[in-house]
């Protein structure tokens, strides 16, 4: 007579074989699936904030799919397992009330839920907060559909007038609006929107911030690898939403100021003003607005 394999060990060699064939496709991970398929390049992260954000990302979907994974697997295996076989007469026997195993499905998802909120909050808390003294400040102002940037710190400008919507032909990619940041330094950057709802998102950045009529949002951030970044409006704003691009410039100090220099040399000098709306028009208009309300409130108090 030849022995039979028991069932048990059968059930163990294909359990086994499953798991090493599973480590066997994690192990010949790309870099792109080891980063998660973000962007960027975990040799050189963009910014001070991105590596923390990459590992974050991975990590919570490796935790997601082992339990996927094991809630899978022991449901096949009970599917399996328990399933009514030949011969089988009556109900299979009834259990209730099995107390250790109501206490692991209750707590161990509370356990994984708590662990997620508390990686979550603390890379959010680093990620948001903000210093007392950043080494730059730029106001970056969002209108329908383009961008403007204000250089606090050198007081000067970049008006970016109103987008031309032709970001799809050839060649208008170098007519974006382009924000530059000095490698290395800490960036303090305060959002604004001169009409409704805009998002400003740079990919590589792995970092997007909503900006709201009326208020004013800040984050920091610290680039450390030079380079074109390609940036966008994530908030659906209107008709040209889909041209609302803009470029980000990380260059080295020297040429940073550089640029500085050339807006003073245009004339860029000042600040605008948030209380400007996108049509060139009512930029013209703001100055003849005011001088009549001046005029006004002067009439008044003389009479």
């Amino acid at each position: 007579m030849i022995p039979q394999t028991p069932h048990r060990f059968r059930r163990a060699a294909r359990v086994g074989a499953g798991l090493a064939l599973a480590t066997v496709a994690l192990a010949g991970c790309t870099a792109e699936q080891r980063r998660g398929f973000l962007p960027g390049d975990s040799d050189q992260e963009a910014t001070n904030h991105t590596g923390m954000i990459m590992h974050m990302w991975t990590g919570s979907w490796i935790a997601l799919v082992l339990v996927g994974l094991l809630v899978w697997g022991l449901a096949i295996w009970c599917a399996v397992a328990y399933r009514r076989r030949r011969g089988d007469t009556g109900f299979p026997v009834q259990l209730r009330y099995h107390v250790p195993l109501e206490l692991i499905f209750t707590l161990v998802p509370v356990v994984m839920i708590m662990s997620l909120f508390y990686f979550t909050q603390r890379d959010v808390a680093e990620t948001e907060s903000i210093s007392a003294n950043p080494d730059v400040t730029v106001n970056v102002v969002g209108k329908q559909w383009s961008w403007d940037f204000n250089y606090v710190d050198a007081d000067v400008h970049e008006d970016a007038g109103v987008q031309s919507f032709e970001t799809g032909v050839p060649g208008a990619a170098e007519s974006l609006p382009v924000l530059y940041l000095p490698v290395d330094q800490n960036v303090r950057i305060t959002l604004d929107s001169r009409d409704v709802i805009h998002s400003f998102w740079v990919p590589d950045f792995l970092y997007k911030k909503d900006m709201i009529p009326g208020q004013t949002l800040t984050f920091e951030v610290t680039p450390t690898r030079e380079g074109t970044y390609a940036g966008k409006c994530a908030e659906l704003c209107g008709e040209y939403h889909s041209d609302m691009l803009f470029n980000v410039e990380v260059v080295s100090q020297e040429e940073f100021d550089a640029h500085m220099q050339e807006l003073r040399d245009r004339g860029n000098t000042g600040q605008l003003s948030n209380d400007l709306n996108r049509n060139p028009e009512d930029w013209q208009m703001r100055d003849k607005v005011d001088d009549a309300t001046q005029k006004r409130e002067q009439d008044a108090r003389n009479n």
